[in-house]
């Protein structure tokens, strides 16, 4: 089994140390990294996809049409393209149209972080040849969760779950922000660590719920925590996008 790793920083760095440890034969290219022991370098993309029955993609969104078309001419028709690449879905499909039915593109979503886990970080998977990507990677050792859907959906289901944990972790920054500034960092970080062990699926159902039958009034409070936040000096970004969408749900807008 001979595998191309298109991209030799951090996670595909170490995906393609698992891949060799897994026994595969895996050719890299990457023109600022050094590739992992056991991965071959090679002197481009074209050359690194040469007889691979597997292409990886794990460079970025903005280096991923240009690695196509550069590995292109190395693919015997047919090869599994695997874009591990965090994109929109539309930049995805982009993708698909481009190889023009050359290779199979295979939408791939890395739903953790890969230090720590590598190869096992959990993957998820869409587009016609899914299963043929699960089918080459499992064996490896990989974690793939095969959708049912086009190219795109995984990444559909990456970003949705982004938009949550990053906007959490948006939401915290801003708050112990403000509570150095206020000198009450201890006591709300605290408070946040409480919450979230206590949070549960009826928490979930009461945000929900809440935010839209109390819309009104949490206005009001969000624009109150608005005008702390100008007075420590903090920026309020989080502050008043909830507040925004407190005020589209008091307008009638559905949670």
């Amino acid at each position: 089994m001979i595998i191309a790793v298109l991209g030799l920083g951090e996670a595909g760095g170490l995906i393609s140390a698992g891949l060799v440890a897994a026994g595969a034969e895996v050719r890299g290219y990457d023109p600022r990294v050094e590739p992992p022991p056991g991965v071959r370098r090679c002197g481009g993309d074209a050359e690194a996809c040469a007889g691979a029955e597997l292409v990886l993609s794990v460079n970025s969104a903005a280096d991923a049409p240009d690695a196509l078309a550069e590995g292109l001419p190395g693919c015997a028709p047919g090869t599994l393209w695997a874009d591990l690449n965090t994109a929109s879905p539309g930049e995805k499909v982009a993708l698909e149209k481009a190889a023009a039915g050359r290779v199979r593109v295979v939408d791939v979503a890395l739903m953790s972080p890969v230090p720590g886990h590598g190869l096992s970080t959990p993957m998820t998977v869409s587009g016609p040849a899914s299963g043929d990507y699960a089918e080459v990677m499992r064996p490896l050792g990989a974690r793939v969760d095969v959708l049912d859907g086009p190219v795109g959906s995984a990444a559909t289901h990456k970003l949705l779950r982004s938009v949550f944990y990053k906007g959490l972790a948006a939401a915290v920054l801003e708050a112990t922000a403000a509570a150095r500034a206020a000198g009450l960092s201890d006591w709300l970080l605290g408070n946040i660590t409480e919450e979230l062990i206590r949070a549960d699926g009826e928490t979930l159902q009461r945000l929900l719920t809440g935010s839209k039958t109390h819309a009104v009034r949490r206005i009001h409070e969000m624009e109150a925590a608005g005008r702390l936040l100008d007075d420590l000096g903090v920026p309020a970004r989080v502050t008043r996008a909830s507040r925004d969408w407190l005020t589209d749900l008091a307008d009638g807008a559905e949670p």
